[in-house]
């Protein structure tokens, strides 16, 4: 039997790297642990962790998911007309049920590319970049191709700007004011998209790594046929990952809309799927299925995100971020690929070579 060490080599390599990226980019310098710093950095982190576990979910299916981004931006905007009822065959809906109807509508979203990955048997590539298409060109013809905001009802839905774009210490303690000493600035610090980050990756992790459904996903990513004839449904579990993927990106878009306070049909969520497709795949998510955990996909994300807040940090060029994130895909796809072992293998082969 492996040992924990064993089990989850990869996770703690990842984990020692986070650290070490921590350690280096405050030494070159030190506002990076600042509070807002922490708050601006793990708030992102929160949102984009999210996606990447929906999209996680699809990839250990060995499918793909390129549409998330589109489809933030058309939850957004139907979102925002549903709070102000500016659109008029949108009704003004109160924004719990506003919440609900985004989510359901993400959810059946998913459903939609399950059937037809999973049913259908079409190319999970093609159905989701037929989505990514077809999604922002409906949130485009929808909005009059024009930004679409909230600003109208804000001053009414406190609640919702706390829920969604808020901290744990805005929501136990209110605007914040002077004093509360060290306990209120960590959780002024905390933002909320944090904390539902921790809770789905708790509920997720169960679900991958502690139930039969998560034993059937992993089965069907490595070997659906041999999946299939081992009595599992491999339609259904195909169909629910991407179910859980629409409904995670749902969720994540109602935090990223608030938090933007206007969204641009043409922009909002533009290369969102590729951060969370990084992600994953950094996280340990093989693209040829059967592989991933909810830990690796967690530090995945926050080393993408902590090293595009390094460079922001240090002054260089905002562009620089886009070569990193496909510098970090490149390298957690060779890892999936080759292993740590195969890696070392080609270097030592350089080396004597040289």
């Amino acid at each position: 039997m492996r040992t924990f060490r064993e089990r989850y080599s990869r996770e703690l390599g990842m984990l020692g790297l986070l650290v070490a990226l921590i350690i280096l980019t405050t030494a070159l310098n030190p506002n990076f642990l600042s509070w807002e710093n922490f708050r601006n950095v793990t708030r992102t982190v929160g949102t984009y962790g999210i996606l990447s576990i929906g999209v996680g979910v699809v990839i250990i299916t060995s499918g793909i998911d390129l549409s998330i981004g589109s489809l933030m931006a058309l939850l957004g905007i139907l979102f925002f007309y549903m709070l102000t009822g500016e659109a008029g065959w949108i009704p003004q809906l109160p924004w719990p049920l506003a919440v609900l109807a985004v989510i359901v509508l993400g959810l059946l979203i998913g459903l939609a590319h399950g059937f037809f990955v999973g049913k259908m048997k079409m190319q999970a590539f093609v159905v989701t970049l037929c989505g990514l298409l077809s999604y922002r060109g409906l949130a485009r013809t929808i909005s009059d191709d024009s930004n679409v905001g909230y600003s109208a009802v804000s001053d009414e839905m406190q609640a919702l700007k706390t829920l969604g774009d808020g901290t744990l210490g805005s929501l136990f303690l209110g605007d914040r004011g002077d004093g509360g000493g060290l306990f209120a600035e960590i959780l002024y610090a905390i933002p909320m998209t944090l904390v539902y980050l921790a809770i789905i990756a708790t509920v997720m992790g169960v679900v991958l790594h502690r139930s039969v459904f998560g034993r059937y996903l992993y089965a069907t990513g490595r070997n659906e046929l041999a999946a299939r004839y081992s009595g599992i449904n491999t339609t259904l579990v195909i169909c629910m990952a991407y179910v859980i993927c629409g409904g995670l990106a749902a969720f994540a878009s109602l935090p990223f809309a608030i938090f933007t306070a206007s969204v641009s049909p043409s922009g909002h969520g533009v290369f969102v799927e590729l951060y969370a497709i990084a992600g994953a795949v950094l996280g340990g998510c093989a693209l040829k299925g059967g592989e991933g955990t909810i830990v690796g996909i967690v530090i995945g994300t926050a080393i993408l995100i902590l090293l595009q807040n390094m460079v922001n940090m240090l002054g260089a060029p905002s562009s620089l971020t886009d070569v990193i994130t496909g510098g970090v895909l490149f390298v957690g796809v060779l890892l999936n690929q080759l292993g740590f072992s195969g890696l070392k293998r080609i270097v030592g082969l350089g080396a004597k070579a040289g």
